[in-house]
């Protein structure tokens, strides 16, 4: 198919979903993808905050082909090797060694609410403003952006929503609903949002005061974890544990994948047939992400996030209208002076691919662990012209 009949293709047999990106991709390998065009680009935004090791990381197609010529799927009711190798892997990596596998975020953060809700015996969420948790009903509730909630609010669950990084408001909601919460639900970097994040203390105060009110507390790490801000979840970075994290996106390393760690006291008090997925924990999945997370560990690649973060930060403050860099590893935002979507276009006509942001001047960098010197160097080089082209587009507008 030519780029035409591919979209029109689309367009005529699918509801439409996402403001798609004018390009139909066929390829990838390492950092760069291909279009229909033969046009090669630099993936700095990998789908989504997916491809934590690039496209087509050799280990871990090889271990898709290799299970694939096996056993492509049986559910949970049967013993596997690849799952226990793959549970035990990230059982050693996560601070919470407990898993259960479902098949995306947004099933994850539904699952660890259903536990949160039945360990305590209460309804009430406590999330943040700007958060973002996914979009089924469940999940939707703790989704900040009212555009997506409006038309669903009179069947979605309770929520109370506080500023994000503002300690006595989560203080205020936990006593003006006593006995009620549930749980407290946050991204620990708001990635949507604009890659916002609060002072390390702000989280360990979190811990204390779930803890005194009897509320769980919930990370969800679907675009934090595995390795991309520097350790496996960021909670070790600022001190302390949630009783439960959420993890997809890159676990999988392009494979549909989604996960719940908890704690040993969680885990013990869950009752056979009281969680299940029929594609939770399947064959393929567990073959991707035991290669991804045994690349991780092989190649030391949680070590290289906050390097990467440190280079493109550098090579990004020394273009003329960039006004600020945050994030955390491989989870990079970067503000600038021109509108964001006109610096994402133009950096996509220059053949770098990077996401944008609810933040009008932020921009987001999810590059994989294994990015290069020379990569961050087109990327720098790029962004200079596109920067540039903005301000003078912002000029004529």
């Amino acid at each position: 198919m030519n780029m035409h009949q591919i979209r029109s293709t689309e367009d005529r047999f699918q509801i439409p979903t996402y403001s798609k990106w004018p390009l139909a991709l066929v390829s990838g390998e390492g950092n760069y993808v291909k279009d229909a065009l033969g046009h090669r680009y630099l993936d700095f935004y990998g789908g989504h905050c997916v491809c934590i090791l690039g496209h087509c990381h050799p280990r871990v197609t090889a271990a898709i082909e290799r299970q694939s010529r096996q056993l492509l799927f049986y559910s949970n009711v049967v013993y596997s090797d690849v799952r226990a190798r793959a549970s035990q892997l990230l059982g050693e990596l996560s601070p919470l060694r407990n898993s259960f596998f479902c098949n995306s975020g947004t099933e994850a953060i539904e699952t660890a609410l259903k536990i949160a809700r039945k360990r305590t015996g209460r309804s009430v969420v406590i999330a943040t403003e700007g958060g973002f948790h996914g979009r089924t009903l469940g999940s939707l509730a703790l989704t900040w952006n009212p555009a997506y909630r409006e038309p669903y609010r009179d069947v979605l669950a309770s929520t109370v929503f506080v500023p994000f990084g503002d300690a006595d408001a989560i203080r205020t909601a936990l006593a003006s609903h006593r006995d009620e919460v549930a749980a407290v639900v946050l991204e620990p970097i708001q990635s949507i949002a604009g890659i916002v994040e609060a002072p390390d203390r702000y989280y360990r105060t979190l811990r204390r005061q779930s803890d005194e009110a009897g509320a769980m507390l919930i990370f969800d790490e679907v675009q934090t974890g595995v390795g991309r801000t520097g350790t496996f979840s960021i909670s070790e970075q600022y001190g302390m544990l949630p009783d439960m994290i959420t993890l997809a996106k890159s676990l999988g390393a392009g494979v549909p994948i989604g996960a719940v760690m908890m704690t040993d006291a969680l885990a013990s008090g869950i009752e056979l047939g009281e969680q299940g997925s029929t594609f939770g924990g399947g064959m393929l999945a567990m073959a991707a992400a035991e290669a991804c997370l045994q690349t991780i560990i092989d190649d030391g690649l949680m070590a290289r996030a906050p390097v990467i973060f440190e280079q493109i930060r550098d090579a990004a403050l020394s273009v003329n209208g960039v006004e600020d860099v945050r994030g955390r590893g491989c989870l990079i935002g970067i503000r600038t002076a021109p509108k964001a979507s006109r610096v994402v276009g133009e950096l996509r006509r220059l053949h770098v691919l990077a996401g944008g942001s609810a933040n009008a001047h932020v921009l987001r960098l999810m590059p994989p662990l294994t990015t290069a010197g020379a990569d961050i160097e087109r990327f720098a080089a790029a962004l200079e012209r596109a920067v540039a082209a903005s301000f003078v587009e912002s000029r004529v507008a």
